[in-house]
């Protein structure tokens, strides 16, 4: 969709029938929802700014960052999408939490986050790297299976 709104971070439902995304539509960034490939209305999701929407991997909840905190939405996403109030989850400072890189994700389980950790000063400068080729074939060799 053309707007001459920024938007971005688009996250596909499990279903693949919404889409949330970031946008200034409002005047600041806040989280949005809408139905996918459309119509419909964009609905707002984050109600004090919001950036990097992630689902849930049932798709029943819609997580999103603002500033270090990570909020949580209750969502029904049916033929009609209905949002319930965002709660912030927990509050994590020194995890990445700026765009465009989402810089956070769920566990396959859902009920665990896996997050960038920001670095307090500059690591060591990379000056070498290992590359390895082949490496199903080097594991099954340095950790054979027993027969």
């Amino acid at each position: 969709m053309d707007t001459k709104f920024i938007e971005g971070e688009p996250e596909f439902s499990p279903d693949g029938h919404w889409i949330a995304y970031s946008s200034n539509m409002s005047g600041r960034e806040e989280v949005w929802v809408r139905a996918f490939p459309g119509p419909g209305e964009n609905k707002q999701i984050s109600s004090s700014g919001g950036f990097a929407p992630l689902w849930s991997r049932d798709g029943k909840q819609l997580f999103y960052r603002q500033g270090s905190q990570v909020w949580v939405v209750d969502v029904m996403a049916a033929t009609d999408f209905r949002a319930g109030k965002p709660r912030m989850l927990f509050d994590q400072p020194g995890f990445l939490a700026t765009n465009p890189i989402r810089g956070y994700d769920i566990s396959l389980e859902g009920d665990r986050f896996l997050m960038v950790k920001v670095w307090e000063e500059a690591p060591t400068p990379v000056t070498q790297m290992i590359l390895v080729q082949n490496w199903f074939e080097e594991l099954k060799r340095l950790c054979p299976t027993g027969k």
